[in-house]
């Protein structure tokens, strides 16, 4: 009996201590620090996640903070691509944390998996200005931007979240003026 119990906390400690905790603060806006991080475009331009929002201003945009070598990423595309053709004029930006000087396999799974979007590279650690402020503990991490760069959903780990869904649909409800 000793020897069940033992192995059953063992793989109660296992399995929580794997598990992804939802953050306790959800932001609704970025700081500078985060918006200050240098990213790459595709064509090797060097731009800040700030300079890339403001890109997108007055659309509302899909963030999919992912990498080429995760396999949940990878296996959350199906989903993805089904929430791209349901919402088509939603902007969507990839931003990839392949390793630092993995460049070409990061251009390599955007090809490779067929991820249609704006795509950059943070070519750095997996912890810098972005993700941390973000709390990023696992990827795929989804967020939902609105189009006055305000952060409308904090936090999903599937691109069909039932709650990111929801306010999906009503940002995209047609603008009061």
């Amino acid at each position: 009996m000793k020897k069940y119990m033992s192995i059953f906390l063992v793989l109660l400690f296992l399995g929580n201590s794997f598990a992804q905790e939802v953050p306790t603060e959800v932001k609704t806006e970025f700081d500078e620090t985060a918006l200050g991080q240098k990213v790459q475009d595709l064509e090797g331009n060097l731009l800040t996640v700030g300079e890339v929002f403001k890109k997108y201003e007055g659309k509302v945009v899909l963030v999919d903070v992912w990498a080429s070598w995760c396999s949940d990423c990878i296996k959350g595309l199906p989903k993805l691509k089904a929430v791209q053709s349901q919402f088509p004029e939603v902007v969507y930006l990839f931003l990839s944390l392949d390793r630092i000087g993995k460049e070409e396999a990061w251009k390599n799974g955007i090809e490779k998996f067929g991820i249609e979007g704006e795509h950059y590279w943070f070519n750095a650690d997996w912890k810098n200005d972005f993700t941390n402020y973000i709390g990023l503990n696992w990827i795929p991490r989804y967020m939902l931007i609105d189009r006055e760069g305000k952060i409308a959903h904090y936090y999903a780990i599937h691109a069909d979240d039932a709650q990111m869904m929801e306010r999906l649909v009503e940002l995209m409800q047609i603008p009061k003026n």
